[in-house]
């Protein structure tokens, strides 16, 4: 009996050992479960947060946002994001039998070498700054012979309107210009009268008749070659070595720093016409949308020293309410460079948030303390872009947002051809909630997500930070809602960088951005901008100082009624001046 009491004692022992030891193992894996799962919920998380911004980098590459600069970098990023997301999708089919969304199979970037994108450290390509410095060239057999060219011509004599009836014509002294017409290169023969005069005494004299002024004396181009080299790289964005091939096939060789000198000279003259509009705009506009983008500037002679990056600088666009377009050059996007432009408008200025902004709309750059500092109006595509963005992994209070955008937006295409009186109305009475609403739903996304880092926190942090500019346009219905026109103005710097690359100089900028202003301008008034280049160019050298607002092209169809079109048609000749209104 004592045997079996022990016996039975060392086995109620071993068991009580064995259960201890079962209860610890079962601790420890409870213990190791709990780590693999909380290892698991993070590499979720990295996962998730991978997979938004592996689909917001497709999206700037393959949907051509506007916004984008090099798409060259955005591609290696790309790259480099896929990379981590594969790697990640291994760890966690290795960790659990988790199902991958459809939004890593996006379509692989394209090659960098097929992509027409400028050199991400702003450097120029070879053919336009070459690693040795050329060989001088030979010297010049003088001025190009234009008569021996194969081209149509067309005569145009030039008399003196004060010699006319006094003077016996005896003859023309004949130069030569290459126009242009549609179709291609023109020669016009440049024939100046000569005459000779007798006194009552009888004798014979030969006065030097008055030459009529001309905006380039010596240049081989009239007018209309001019305005066509111009707007071909203002407008289609065509560089200058591509027109001097086309130039070539034409008969008439044409180098592009003949073409780069016409583009700053032309564009550095007619700045005054410019400078005239903007004056006018800030003293009468209503409202004026900005925007910028930035473009590299060539850097200045090497003088043997090392290759240099090209400059950073930065166009401006400005839209004065339906009267003028303008584009201003600055080499820092600087609250000062805004400060300057705008200095002294007290009225309404469109833009997004940038910071640049800021010190503008506090009233540090007003003329005198009495005037009122601009006010700033938002832009709401800018807000529904970020959540775009958010919502790329679908996630649903970003689609919910988006839904709420599309309303506003829906009623805004409605009202659009409206009197501005009945669009405030509309706006006040319908739009108005729908904007009470998605600030109110906004606040309570935005206590949600706060805490965590990703899209959807800084689309809803935008949205609430500028409540009051993206409200703005309730005020007025003259006001948008958007400030897509002058994004989309602006669209022209984007695609002339992804052609001719860079500026030479700041001047040479300076002077595209005047170019950019008035071709801008006449496609806003529906004039053609190559004929009114040409027009300009003819006529700014004879033109009174003060009157430079009426070549401005909001005015100009008025003031061409004015003009003698058969003077007007002529590459040189006397102008008849209208006097002013």
């Amino acid at each position: 009996m004592n045997a079996a009491t022990a016996s039975h004692a060392s086995s109620d022992e071993s068991i009580a050992l064995r259960v201890r030891e079962l209860e610890s193992k079962l601790v420890t894996a409870l213990r190791e479960r709990d780590q693999a799962v909380r290892e698991r919920d993070k590499l979720r998380r990295a996962y998730d947060a991978l997979l938004v911004e592996l689909e917001r980098l497709r999206r700037r590459i393959y949907l051509a946002k506007a916004e984008r600069v090099d798409i060259h970098q955005l591609e290696i990023e790309f790259a480099q994001k896929r990379k981590e997301l594969e790697k990640l999708t291994e760890l966690l089919a290795g960790a659990s039998d988790i199902q991958v969304g459809d939004g890593g199979d996006a379509p692989p970037p394209s090659s960098p070498e097929t992509t027409p994108a400028t050199p991400s450290n702003g450097t120029p390509d070879a053919a336009a700054a070459p690693s040795a410095p050329p060989a001088k060239s030979k010297a010049s057999g003088g001025r190009r012979k234009l008569r021996e060219l194969d081209l149509p011509e067309e005569r145009c004599e030039v008399r003196d309107p004060a010699l006319e009836g006094s003077a016996t014509l005896i003859g023309f002294d004949e130069s030569v210009q290459i126009g242009h017409r549609k179709g291609g290169p023109v020669r016009f023969v440049i024939a100046r009268a000569k005459y000779k005069q007798v006194d009552e005494a009888g004798v014979t004299t030969f006065p030097t008749p008055e030459s009529p002024k001309v905006l380039f004396p010596k240049t081989m181009a009239a007018p209309t070659l001019m305005a066509h080299v111009i707007c071909e790289r203002a407008l289609k964005a065509v560089p200058f070595c591509r027109q001097e091939d086309t130039f070539r096939r034409y008969g008439f060789p044409l180098d592009r720093g003949t073409m780069s000198r016409w583009n700053e000279d032309v564009g550095m003259t007619l700045g005054p016409i410019v400078q005239a509009a903007f004056r006018e705009a800030m003293s009468t506009a209503f409202c004026l949308a900005t925007d910028a983008t930035g473009i590299a500037i060539q850097p200045g002679p090497r003088n043997g020293g090392p290759r240099r990056p090209c400059n950073k600088g930065h166009f401006f666009v400005i839209l004065a309410d339906h009267d003028h377009v303008f584009f201003e050059y600055q080499a820092k996007h600087s609250s000062d460079a805004v400060g300057a432009m705008f200095h002294g408008f007290s009225g309404y200025i469109q833009a997004d948030a940038h910071s640049v902004y800021d010190a503008l709309f506090r009233g540090e750059y007003r003329s005198c303390d009495d005037d009122e500092a601009p006010k700033e109006v938002g832009c709401l595509a800018h807000a529904r872009r970020k959540f775009f963005e958010a919502a790329a992994a679908k996630d649903p209070v970003a689609r919910e947002a988006l839904f709420r955008f599309h309303m506003l937006f829906e009623n805004e295409e409605k009202w659009r051809k409206l009197p501005p009186e009945m669009r405030k109305r509309l706006r006040l009475e319908k739009s108005k909630p729908l904007l009470d609403a998605l600030f109110l739903w906004a606040e309570g996304q935005y206590v949600l997500v706060k805490d965590q880092r990703g899209l959807l926190r800084t689309a809803l942090g935008y949205l609430l930070r500028h409540r009051e500019a993206f409200s703005r346009f309730l005020d007025d219905g003259r006001l948008r809602i958007d400030n897509n026109a002058s994004e989309r103005a602006i669209r022209i710097i984007a695609l002339a960088r992804a052609n001719w690359l860079f500026c030479g100089s700041d001047d040479h900028a300076q002077a595209m951005a005047n170019i950019f202003s008035l071709v801008a301008s006449c496609k806003l008034h529906g004039l053609d901008p190559e004929r009114y280049l040409a027009d300009m160019i003819r006529v700014f050298a004879q033109w009174p100082r003060e009157r430079y607002l009426e070549l401005a092209p909001r005015y100009w169809t008025a003031t061409r009624a004015r003009l003698d079109p058969e003077q007007l048609a002529r590459p040189v000749g006397f102008l008849t001046i209208p006097p002013p209104e």
